[in-house]
């Protein structure tokens, strides 16, 4: 049984630019679709359909064959169906002219940031296995919904749809009613071609968890995504083989975001020395590693001399900085693990492959990033992330000297150690 997955994802986007790019969980919206597909035990083929390169590249980097899609089924009035059935055409084509179809297609929406592989088995094997020729996912609801009479009347009349203003049942004793979720339908693939539409023969519906449901459709969409993120999206820990680079912020990250001053004008932070610990385990490990600030300021090289890490300070697009930096050293975005505290951080959070903010982040940071520590800025949060990364006790590996040491938990007695600048 061939199970043909196709997520259409235009390039453009009118509410949203760049829509299907945006990050939610520190995840771009296609990938997260792609990665809902591809874990789902009942697809076997993924196809995004997009007419848009950067959306090509990062489907093909998520594990997704890519169909470009020509630009008369590619604007704003192009139905969804259009991009299915030349997606099916397409891909056809793709793995040779004799090759069967699919026995079912399914249309995804990545539009839908919560869609789990769950759903997607669900609607697939209400075709496969329970005799519907269509499927969708839906919520169950209880409301009210309300239409108006003489809209642009200066007073409209406003009518119950399923139900009656006189008469207003009590919830148990209504039928129960279901939401499209816009998030995965499933198609018999003969009859999807010869209807050409979605809800052709006997329709399913396929029941999920009403708290995953949102559309993203407009910025404030995104931005309710984002903060719901952290709490759907199970929380996904990078490994040493998930990334190759690792790239620190400093202030705020590896200091609790303060700075002292003295009478004579001069400038102190704290550092913990659970971090510094943690860096030179990272550094031993054999992964790059550098610290980018926007800061130009002397206890930033100081502390980055003493760490024996790279530092690139003084920068005001960090994120540019980051990627020349990446290009320089032959390190693809996607294996970067970025750490940052605040907004000035999110151009870079769009380019990294791991994104991580620290426990005091901004909300807006925590909302963008794919992990959060649970320790805040100068408290022991890079300590954390090398722990992640190398094992809690922070064992390097083989490439490291023979007698490096494996380093142990850090004490309670571990104190922030303060570092001073020199006036110049």
């Amino acid at each position: 049984m061939t199970v043909l997955a196709v997520i259409p994802a235009r390039g453009g986007s009118k509410g949203v630019p760049a829509k299907n790019l945006a990050p939610v969980g520190g995840v771009p919206l296609v990938v997260r679709a792609v990665r809902a597909c591809l874990a789902a035990r009942r697809v076997t083929d993924v196809v995004v359909s997009t007419d848009d390169g950067l959306i090509a590249d990062a489907a093909r980097a998520a594990g997704a064959d890519v169909v470009l899609r020509p630009a008369a089924i590619a604007g704003d009035t192009a139905t969804s169906e259009a991009a299915v059935l030349h997606a099916m055409d397409a891909y056809g084509a793709m793995r040779g002219d004799d090759a069967a179809g699919p026995d079912v297609v399914l249309l995804v929406q990545c539009t839908s940031p919560f869609l789990t592989a769950e759903d997607l088995d669900g609607v697939t094997g209400a075709v496969t296995e329970d005799g519907a020729d269509t499927a969708l996912t839906v919520a169950p609801t209880h409301g009210f919904v309300w239409r108006q009479d003489g809209a642009g009347l200066a007073r409209p009349d406003g009518y119950g749809v399923n139900h009656d203003k006189a008469n207003r049942p009590r919830r148990q004793d209504r039928p129960q009613e279901y939401l499209e979720t816009g998030a995965a339908y499933a198609m018999r693939a003969d009859g999807f071609r010869e209807a050409r539409h979605r809800f052709f023969g006997r329709t399913a519906l396929v029941p999920t968890d009403p708290a995953r449901v949102l559309e993203i459709d407009d910025p404030h969409d995104l931005a309710r995504a984002r903060l719901l993120a952290p709490l759907l999206d199970p929380q996904v820990l990078p490994s040493y083989d998930d990334v190759d680079a690792v790239v620190l912020d400093f202030d705020g990250t590896q200091t609790d975001d303060k700075v002292h001053i003295d009478s004579d004008g001069r400038e102190t932070v704290a550092v913990h020395r659970g971090d510094g610990l943690g860096i030179a385990a990272l550094r031993r490990s054999g992964l790059e590693l550098l610290i980018l600030s926007t800061e130009q300021n002397p206890v930033v090289a100081a502390r980055a001399r003493k760490l024996q890490v790279p530092v690139l300070h003084g920068i005001d697009r960090k994120d540019l900085a980051l990627k020349q930096w990446c290009d320089e050293h032959g390190i693809a975005p996607e294996r970067v693990l970025y750490v940052g505290n605040d907004v000035n951080d999110l151009g870079c959070f769009g380019l990294a492959g791991w994104p991580v903010a620290v426990a005091s982040a901004h909300d807006e940071v925590r909302a963008a990033a794919r992990a959060v520590t649970t320790k805040p800025g100068g408290e022991g949060a890079i300590r954390e992330i090398a722990g992640w990364l190398l094992g809690p006790s922070l064992k390097v590996t083989p490439s490291a000297p023979p007698d490096s040491p494996v380093l142990p938990e850090p004490s309670a007695s571990s104190a922030p150690h303060t570092l001073h600048t020199v006036n110049k």
